[in-house]
């Protein structure tokens, strides 16, 4: 079963976070489902990957080869991610739920701490998770590293 794990944006801007999300989950061996709450945000993502000077293979979801993407882009709503990932990444309030915790790796939640209502989503889910049995980590920018807080 995994867990997941919150991380409160305060400086990094998850544009700049998921990329090293993956990267760590990748070197574990891991597939990853990265996933939003917006097609159209997922594209801009889907081109910043692209055209980062770190190249990352993935894929965006609907194209011919989603079941072989290392990483696939989805939106929420779309049903299981066809590349059958171990570790989960959401965006903007993605929606997961506890059974998907519990049959993953790791599922990655990263909220913007400047908005109120993102925090308040990033709440909401640490309750429900954590009430269904999810054991779950919060993480913060500290000084300009991320820390574990307890």
């Amino acid at each position: 079963m995994g867990n997941a794990l919150f991380y409160h944006l305060t400086r990094t801007p998850a544009e700049s976070l998921a990329p090293t999300l993956i990267a760590k989950a990748q070197a574990a061996g891991w597939r990853v489902e990265l996933r939003g709450t917006s097609r159209a945000a997922m594209e801009r993502l889907d081109e910043k990957l692209w055209l980062d000077q770190e190249f990352m293979p993935h894929g965006l979801s609907g194209g011919p080869h989603d079941a072989r993407q290392p990483v696939l882009l989805t939106c929420a709503g779309q049903g299981a991610a066809a590349n059958d990932p171990a570790c989960l990444l959401t965006l903007d309030g993605a929606e997961v739920s506890a059974s998907e915790c519990k049959a993953l790796e790791k599922v990655l939640i990263l909220f913007d701490g400047g908005n109120p209502a993102a925090v308040d989503r990033a709440r909401d889910q640490w309750r429900d998770l954590t009430g269904a049995g999810v054991t779950a980590e919060y993480w913060a920018e500290d000084g300009g590293r991320w820390e574990r807080k307890r």
